[in-house]
């Protein structure tokens, strides 16, 4: 890098989560490559690699999208099958990229991508326009509620860097975007190629007067995009030394899914619904006066009260939904077709339960986004809304609210492997 960082000042600083999608050869692993590369963020023996790499290829150029590409079969055939991670920093912010495919039947993948995301990168061939698999990707974004949508028209080169095709790309964007949750919503031309708009701004498009890809990414404001309001502490363990030095230690250590917790609040604990005030929260071997999504920490009560792991800390006066008759938006993720009548595994946060899959209300045409209430069947990257009875009361928000306790997973009990990912409607 060409700023050198502290350890310690590497650790406060913020991260942000962003995934890219975008239909095949649309140029993802590459403008990936190109904002490592153009950040400095590479080691040399990677360098070294890709250059060797390339030229077994028979590159003229550096072929970045190397750098993403790591499954064999993804450098044969050129494309991305699988969710790639790549961990980078600048001085401003520390980043996780999550490179998902772009054909439909890894449509699993993308969800899987995307749902910790505060970012999506959704790339738009100049030459083609929109095409199904983008409004399949805003689709997505929209479903997962992704705070903040970067569209980026690439290969701006292969359209003489024309401001009309950037600008017609722009408007239908916009024109079936009108009918999704999108809210922060950004247009940038680029070409992840010769790195036009990436990292550097572009000389050949003197007519865009907006940030690089890069500069967005490092000032993006993400501190919104955790629900401050309603405070939800989901208990992943109970710590009782029971040392000489701590005979009577009792916390509940976890992490925030959202809002604030202070010593002194009063808590409702859940399933139970005692109540009780916290008297202190620990972090390490620091004591805190607060902790805020998506802090960990270790809170303290005043009260002995029978708390485990998958409990949750509310505030007192802060309602959470409670049902055991529950409406998700699902994507199925199994080769084996979600089964009406079947019995399932669910987690939901720290929570471990059973659920039965009700019904089907509709299935989602991926491509269209119509609603298809006939169609029952639901298979692997399949979209549908489900209701799901649960063998105990699940304590809940909605999806749209907290994106944390408004999400579960569902798992094949028989297997262990997770077949579903739920979003609480």
């Amino acid at each position: 890098m060409e700023q050198e960082i502290t350890s310690s000042a590497y650790l406060d600083m913020e991260l942000l989560r962003f995934t890219t999608a975008g239909s095949v050869d649309d140029g993802k692993s590459t403008l990936i490559g190109r904002l490592l590369y153009d950040s400095k963020a590479i080691f040399q023996d990677q360098l070294e690699a890709i250059e060797r790499a390339s030229i077994k290829k028979g590159e003229d150029s550096l072929d970045l999208a190397l750098l993403t590409d790591g499954l064999r079969a993804e450098r044969e055939q050129g494309i991305t099958i699988d969710v790639a991670y790549r961990y980078f920093h600048t001085p401003k912010r520390k980043f996780i990229i999550a490179d998902t495919p772009g054909h439909t039947q890894y449509t699993r993948n993308m969800v899987t991508g995307a749902s910790t995301a505060n970012a999506a990168v959704i790339l738009v061939d100049a030459r083609h326009g929109i095409v199904e698999q983008t409004i399949r990707h805003a689709y997505i974004a929209s479903l997962l509620r992704i705070p903040h949508v970067i569209v980026c028209v690439n290969k701006m080169d292969m359209v003489d860097y024309a401001q009309e095709s950037f600008e017609a790309i722009q408007r239908r964007f916009l024109e079936f975007s009108s009918f999704l949750d999108l809210y922060d919503l950004r247009f940038i031309p680029i070409s992840a190629l010769l790195g036009d708009n990436v990292v550097e701004r572009s000389k050949h498009m003197d007519w865009y007067q907006g940030p690089t890809l890069m500069y967005l990414l490092e000032n993006l404001y993400i501190s919104n995009d955790y629900n401050q309001l309603d405070a939800r502490f989901p208990v992943q363990y109970v710590i009782r030394p029971q040392s000489a030095e701590f005979p009577d230690y009792r916390g509940y250590a976890g992490r925030m899914a959202s809002g604030t917790f202070r010593v002194g609040d009063r808590v409702k604990v859940l399933p139970s619904g005692f109540s009780s005030v916290i008297k202190g929260i620990d972090f390490w071997t620091d004591s805190l006066d607060s902790i805020t999504a998506p802090q960990s920490g270790t809170i303290l009560l005043d009260d002995d009260l029978d708390i485990s792991r998958g409990g949750l800390i509310i505030p007192e006066e802060n309602g959470i939904k409670q049902g055991q008759e529950v409406d998700l938006m699902i994507c199925w993720f199994s080769e084996k077709p979600l089964v009406v009548g079947g019995k399932y595994a669910v987690k939901h946060t720290t929570n471990d339960l059973r659920c039965l899959i009700k019904e089907v209300k509709y299935k989602v045409n991926i491509n269209t986004l119509e609603k298809d209430y006939h169609e029952k069947s639901i298979g692997m990257n399949d979209i549908a809304c489900i209701t799901i009875k649960t063998t105990k009361p699940l304590f809940y928000d909605s999806y749209r609210q907290n994106r944390i306790t408004g999400s579960l997973i569902i798992i094949d009990e028989a297997t262990n492997v997770t077949v579903g990912a739920g979003m609480i409607v």
